[in-house]
């Protein structure tokens, strides 16, 4: 097995940014997964690492050996791609063997290989079909068996899942964490898809216009997101981000969002930039209740059910905020409800370097006004 290292890697394509400058090290039998937006730059790094783009600097390491001018098929990695990349001439049989009979591998041995790893994706019943006889869950099977029988000490997969049904997405991230868990080779997957990131990652890289904006487990890049991007990107509905102002009152400061006021400690208000903060506020954390002193009156203005949870937009003091909530009884547009916020679980952003704030705590208090919205 073999950790990855990227050290100073910038990719161009033309006058585009690929990846800039970007650091990052893969541990050996880690899952690590590339999440970000179209045109972030993951492909790309994944890609560089296949040996299917070369850097114009820096330098790659695959377990100890320099990677730059290796070829592809010296780099002992197998690749998954997103759109199965089957011959479709050929048998799954002779799909999945395809990488062996390049190797000049023993008959017997492809025969007991090919059976072994179609067992172990579960698709042995359908080894004498024709791709264009499958399923795209079985084409993925398919896909993976012949990365899988080739024992890279690699694992890249571009995007694998994206052309699947949601149910066969959730089942087929089941078996590809099951899988890892059993083999232990070390696996980078690219995705868009942050509960993909979520669910199948030991660590997440964040990325956005060719730059690493945080590196973490899912726990970290979701609870402590290192700025306003993560802070928007991950997450489902997206994070609420209210800005507010820093003021100065007898010694104290505060930062005013109309809804609220958090107090910050001196030594940390004295030190930043700008005076415009933003408030993060996930919608799972925003309490719909009954009135208390703490409470926020606002009005409902949108609902969506969805049978175990609603989501809400609602309107508090001409603040629009989408809350996650389960309530026992339904609610409809126009209603007036009260609603709190979970102090420990919020997150504070100075806007201008979009860097979040690191308190000990986060301290609310009242609004000047809670009349009815």
């Amino acid at each position: 097995m073999v950790d990855v290292r990227l050290e100073n890697v910038n990719k161009n394509f033309g006058k585009v940014v690929a990846v800039d400058n970007l650091n990052l090290k893969i541990e050996d039998k880690e899952f690590l997964v590339l999440l970000g937006p179209s045109g972030c730059g993951k492909t790309t790094t994944l890609r560089l690492i296949a040996g299917l783009e070369k850097p114009d600097s820096g330098n790659i390491y695959i377990g100890e050996r320099l990677a730059n001018n290796l070829s592809p098929k010296d780099r002992n990695v197998a690749m998954v791609f997103q759109n199965y990349a089957l011959y479709p001439y050929m048998k799954v049989f002779d799909n999945i063997a395809f990488p062996l009979k390049v190797r000049n591998t023993p008959k017997q041995q492809i025969e007991s290989k090919v059976r072994e790893t179609a067992s172990m994706v579960g698709i042995e019943g359908l080894l004498e079909r024709k791709p264009r006889q499958l399923s795209g869950g079985q084409q993925q099977r398919v896909a993976l068996a012949r990365a899988l029988v080739r024992e890279p000490a690699l694992f890249l997969m571009d995007e694998p899942l994206s052309n699947l049904d949601a149910k066969l997405r959730v089942q087929m991230r089941t078996e590809l964490k099951k899988l890892h868990r059993e083999l232990g080779v070390t696996t980078i997957y690219v995705t868009h898809d942050q509960e993909e990131a979520m669910t199948l990652s030991d660590r997440i890289a964040i990325m956005n216009k060719g730059l690493l904006y945080q590196l973490g487990s899912p726990f970290d890049v979701y609870e402590r997101p290192a700025n306003l991007f993560v802070a928007g990107f991950v997450g489902s509905p997206a994070m609420n981000t209210v800005e507010g102002e820093l003021v100065e009152e007898d010694g104290d400061y505060l930062a005013d969002f109309r809804i609220c006021s958090v107090q910050l400690p001196k030594e940390i208000a004295q030190t930043l930039a700008s005076k415009t903060l933003v408030l993060g506020i996930r919608p799972e954390h925003i309490l719909v209740d009954e009135k208390s002193p703490n409470s926020i009156a606002a009005k409902v203005e949108v609902t969506e059910p969805l049978g175990h949870e609603s989501i809400l937009l609602l309107n508090a003091k001409d603040v629009l905020l989408t809350a996650n909530t389960r309530l026992m009884k339904p609610l409809n547009v126009g209603d007036e409800v009260w609603i709190s916020f979970v102090e420990n679980r919020l997150q504070l952003f100075e806007k201008q370097s979009a860097r979040r704030i690191n308190l000990p705590r986060i301290s609310l208090r009242k609004s000047s006004s809670h009349a009815p919205a």
